[in-house]
């Protein structure tokens, strides 16, 4: 009897281990990843343009670096507007030596496309140096 209930605790206490590191992985610091594509910002809205579910496959929830210019910065919501097309959320300051119509490189999460608005999302986003 004290067995079986020695090995049903050693059970129970596996699975609420499993159940716990299941729920609450570590979340991904995009900034250390490496990057799945570089592309720029016309190519990637071409792409979705074209055909959304293919572009989805290759380019959502992964790394990419993309470049075009600067179109537009909000610094108090921390997000800039590259080409028209590509709105990127910085989770950090956005950088102060950004100007509108630079050229700019940025690293980030590829969260999806708007087709409504015609917008790339991204997020976590960093500028490449």
């Amino acid at each position: 009897m004290k067995n079986k209930v020695l090995i049903a605790a050693v059970i129970l206490f596996t699975l609420v281990v499993i159940v716990y590191n299941y729920m609450y992985k570590s979340h991904r610091d995009i900034a250390t990843e490496n990057v799945s594509y570089s592309v720029s910002v016309q190519n990637v809205y071409t792409s979705f343009k074209q055909n959304d579910s293919l572009a989805n496959k290759k380019y959502l929830d992964k790394t990419i670096e993309i470049y075009g210019k600067i179109t537009n910065i909000d610094l108090p919501s921390k997000i800039i507007t590259v080409d028209e097309k590509l709105i990127a959320r910085f989770t950090k300051d956005v950088p102060n030596n950004l100007k509108l119509k630079s050229f700019i490189a940025l690293k980030g999460r590829l969260v999806g496309y708007d087709d409504l608005l015609e917008e790339i999302q991204m997020d976590q986003c960093t500028v490449k140096q």
